[in-house]
């Protein structure tokens, strides 16, 4: 199945490309590692890459236009290498879109074997590669927001939760000390006893029923707050917090609406805004290739909802002053989180 599958893969990619050459057309593939339905964060990578082909071709001017095509790899990551591959392989396509932690992993090793191939990459960190361009969301002041309110919401308790789908450098590095930090941060300006952090791991970006079991465990050990980040999984996190009673912070967009109630705060990535704007810079010529950029709350392309009716509703008022404190501290430089 899966080589039937990567065949079929191979010759799509192929006739595209071949049309593509034959038209004169810039040539962009969208790699997305995982699906679209249900994953906001890849459903904005499509949709801002189709708005910046779509700008683009209807205001170039005689330049040269460009063609897109979107490839979903699905969830399992054992996967994604050889799918990846295979984009590369042929030389179709001018630059290679994609968003993920893991992915500088990969496209390191691609890069040896085809070393024309050019990447835009998001959600991700690979600095010195002259064909590669990357642009890190700032995770750490991410993750210190989610703590920070997870602090705030589970006074009185000894442990926050995390559940991530696996184990990754930006997860151990960054996201899983900086949330713990947070978490910290407010017991310490609000004296309280300093938090410890229970840290499951599901396997994979799928299986919400690990994930419920997991987040089930953790609520009936007294914990009130939850961050899930493990894909399509979370669904099982949130789930057991509902059941449970304990608050969930969301992490890559609004989720307030996926529970209301229970979704208690969340930081999202603008990413079709991200991929656009780096997108028009790559076809006026201008995107740095070599660079990896970090963009956080200062620069437009993460902020924490705060102004949604649900996040209102859910959260007191003396808790909300709070939070917005913080955010106000990072967006001006009074705090900083490197």
């Amino acid at each position: 199945m899966k080589i039937k599958f990567l065949l079929v893969l191979a010759a799509f990619a192929t006739t595209l490309g071949c049309a593509s050459k034959k038209n004169g057309a810039v040539s962009i593939a969208v790699f997305i590692p995982g699906q679209m339905a249900g994953s906001t964060i890849y459903a904005q990578l499509g949709a801002g890459a189709e708005r910046a082909v779509a700008e683009w071709n209807n205001g170039h001017k005689g330049g040269t236009p460009a063609h897109i095509v979107i490839v979903e790899a699905g969830y399992n990551q054992a996967e994604w290498e050889s799918k990846l591959t295979i984009l590369a392989a042929g030389g179709q396509y001018n630059l290679i879109v994609s968003s993920n932690p893991s992915m500088p992993y990969f496209v390191s090793a691609i890069s040896e074997k085809f070393p024309a191939q050019q990447f835009l990459l998001l959600d991700a960190e690979l600095a010195g590669n002259p064909n590669v361009y990357t642009l890190r969301y700032n995770q750490h002041e991410q993750a210190y927001m989610a703590g920070y309110l997870a602090g705030l919401l589970s006074e009185g308790a000894p442990r926050i939760g995390l559940i991530a789908a696996q184990e990754y450098p930006v997860m151990d590095n960054v996201i899983k000390p900086g949330y713990l930090e947070g978490a910290n941060a407010a017991a310490a300006e609000f004296g309280f006893a300093p938090f410890v952090l229970d840290y499951r791991i599901v396997g994979n970006w799928f299986d919400a029923q690990k994930a419920a079991e997991l987040g089930a465990s953790m609520v009936a050990s007294g914990i009130k707050a939850i961050l899930p980040i493990s894909g399509s999984a979370n669904e099982g996190a949130v789930q057991a917090a509902a059941e449970g009673g304990a608050k969930i912070l969301w992490f890559d967009s609004n989720g307030y609406a996926i529970r209301p109630g229970v979704i208690a705060g969340s930081c999202a990535l603008l990413q079709e805004q991200a991929v656009y704007d780096k997108l028009m810079l790559y076809f006026e010529g201008n995107l740095p290739f070599g660079t990896a950029d970090v963009a956080g709350l200062r620069d437009g392309y993460l902020r924490f909802v705060d102004d949604d009716p649900l996040y209102i509703q859910t959260v007191p008022q003396a808790i909300r002053d709070k939070q917005a404190s913080l955010t106000s501290k990072i967006k001006s430089g009074a705090l900083t989180l490197d």
